[in-house]
């Protein structure tokens, strides 16, 4: 299948990962339809943050991905489904338990019926390196044991499991894509990186959870490179790929870099040692250790993560200088 001219919808548009996904696929020549969760102000989330040529392009679509009819009637006409819209708060996961699991799986059901009933439309769905829980194997392959160790990464694990199984029973074209930690400009200020970097360019104490855990940080820019070819590539069908970079960073790591690019090098110290309990997960559930083995995507896809951490985060700097003020670090599917 070729981009050029294809009919696409995406769930969760008004998201980080989703808005920028939106611009990769005009930019690649797509119809994009944007699947969005209604509100009574007509919320288009991070999608605001297109340049208004792109707006115009898009064709917005509203509703919830618990209601059935509402995502069987986005699908019509489509070409192709990619899957991002979900609840994604790991802490929100705790307390919401019914709620996460709504929307994550019987959501992701939602899509597979729609994209089976309008005849067999290819789905690429998002899932999440959390599904691997902490490495029990570095680097993380396809292999490795799914160990969910909180709620959210238990809907990630059955809406995989789903996916699955539409493939094997229905022969649904099907590809589930693992990015490892993305991070980039939009995204919520509930994310670590935004979280480290708004706070150091506020000056003050970086206030963080668990500081010992490493992650594989991947850019949006090159996740978005990952899901446009699995449009295209009938070899990724039927498989689970993951996207990252093969590199892991602990966050007291991360943080202390950030600070040195921000020019706060000289309190490095004293900047990251202040705990904010509200950023803790409960004991066991923390997933410790994150580091992709993604060579299965550079076999299959030809993807392989091309902006190095450093250029990443300055990237983002520059984004959240200038529209920081913007995020209120919540935004709607």
């Amino acid at each position: 299948m070729a981009i050029q001219g294809m009919n696409v919808l995406v769930t969760g548009a008004g998201g980080f990962v989703g808005s920028h996904l939106v611009q990769g696929l005009l930019a690649r020549g797509a119809k994009v339809r944007a699947f969005l969760r209604y509100t009574s102000e007509g919320n288009i989330g991070m999608l605001r943050y297109l340049a208004e040529e792109e707006r115009a392009a898009l064709e917005l679509h509203y509703g919830d991905l618990r209601d059935a009819d509402a995502v069987l009637a986005a699908a019509r006409g489509m070409s192709a489904i990619i899957h991002l819209g979900a609840l994604i708060g790991i802490p929100y996961s705790f307390a919401h338990l019914r709620e996460v699991l709504a929307v994550n799986v019987q959501g992701t059901l939602n899509v597979l019926q729609a994209a089976r009933a309008h005849g067999s439309l290819r789905v690429i769905h998002a899932s999440s390196s959390e599904v691997y829980g902490s490495a029990q194997t570095v680097p993380i392959d396809e292999r490795h044991p799914l160990n969910a160790q909180s709620p959210y990464a238990a809907s990630k694990t059955a809406a995989d499991q789903l996916v699955g199984s539409f493939r094997a029973a229905f022969d649904l074209p099907t590809v589930i894509l693992r990015p490892f930690n993305t991070y980039g400009p939009r995204q919520s200020t509930r994310a670590v990186i935004p979280a480290i970097l708004t706070q150091a360019l506020a000056g003050g104490p970086i206030r963080l959870g668990a500081l010992h855990p490493t992650r594989d940080f991947t850019y949006v820019e090159d996740v978005v490179a990952g899901y446009c070819l699995a449009l295209e590539s009938d070899a990724a069908l039927g498989r689970s790929l993951n996207l990252g970079t093969n590199r892991e960073i602990r966050i007291a790591e991360l943080a202390r870099q950030i600070l040195e690019l921000v020019g706060r090098g000289d309190e490095i110290d004293s900047a990251i040692l202040a705990r904010d309990e509200a950023r803790l997960r409960p004991g066991s559930s923390e997933v410790d250790r994150l580091r992709a083995d993604a060579a299965a995507a550079r076999a299959v896809l030809g993807w392989e993560a091309r902006v190095p951490l450093e250029e990443g985060l300055r990237r983002c700097i520059d984004w959240y200088r200038e529209h920081g003020d913007s995020l209120t670090g919540k935004y709607r599917i």
